[in-house]
């Protein structure tokens, strides 16, 4: 074996590790919380504990690539939604109940590691992924709204924030429950986001995605 082939190997090998990594860390978060030991994790990646310590030296950065992980999991599906729907209403639909999974664990991961997600907001590839799945968002809630499939007076920033309150975790209510829960208020969500004939008008302006830029 060369010496360039087997560098090559072992850059494979360190990525794999990392996947591995990150994919048990996202299972164990899901399944069982925050506290879940480190070393389980790495049980459950199947490596070392320093094989993880290498990868991820401290909690905070193993958190910040499941986040971010997650984010590249969302964009990913918002695109292929708006890629392969054909509208606007039934990408937005297959959107949230094919994200929502990614977005609760995003959801716990704010609530259950507050300081390490301020942080992160502040990561460049966050910025990123932020800005390119709000861009979709905006384009689908515009256009179902231009089809009259959706409610006018909502805008993407409801649509967001309403996603956020009905993932966040309830103290107690163990996590089947959680997830059947989260799956039927996101499903009476999107249809109160149906466009109706009705005179009913929500309170206060519409939130948009200029509204949850920091500092807003």
């Amino acid at each position: 074996m060369t010496p360039s082939s087997s560098g090559r190997d072992l850059r494979a090998d360190a990525r794999l590790n990392r996947e591995q990594i990150i994919a048990a860390a996202r299972e164990l978060f899901a399944e069982r919380g925050p506290d879940v030991p480190t070393e389980e994790v790495a049980r459950r990646a199947c490596v070392s504990t320093g094989t993880l310590y290498r990868r991820f030296p401290d909690r905070q950065a193993l958190i910040s690539a499941v986040a971010l992980d997650g984010f590249h999991r969302v964009v990913a599906i918002a695109r292929t939604a708006e890629d392969e729907e054909p509208d606007a209403w039934q990408a937005l639909t297959r959107f949230v109940h094919q994200a929502s999974t990614e977005l609760r664990l995003a959801t716990w991961l704010s609530v259950w590691f507050a300081s390490t997600w301020a942080e992160l907001q502040e990561d460049p590839e966050n910025h990123r992924l932020r800005h390119i799945l709000l861009k979709i968002l905006d384009r689908l809630v515009h256009s179902a709204q231009s089809a009259g499939d959706m409610r006018p007076d909502v805008d993407t920033g409801d649509l967001a924030l309403l996603i956020a309150l009905l993932l966040r975790p309830i103290p107690g209510l163990h996590t089947e429950l959680s997830r059947r829960s989260a799956e039927r208020a996101l499903d009476l969500m999107l249809d109160s986001l149906r466009a109706r004939d009705t005179n009913q008008q929500l309170p206060h302006q519409r939130i948009t995605t200029a509204d949850l830029e920091p500092g807003s």
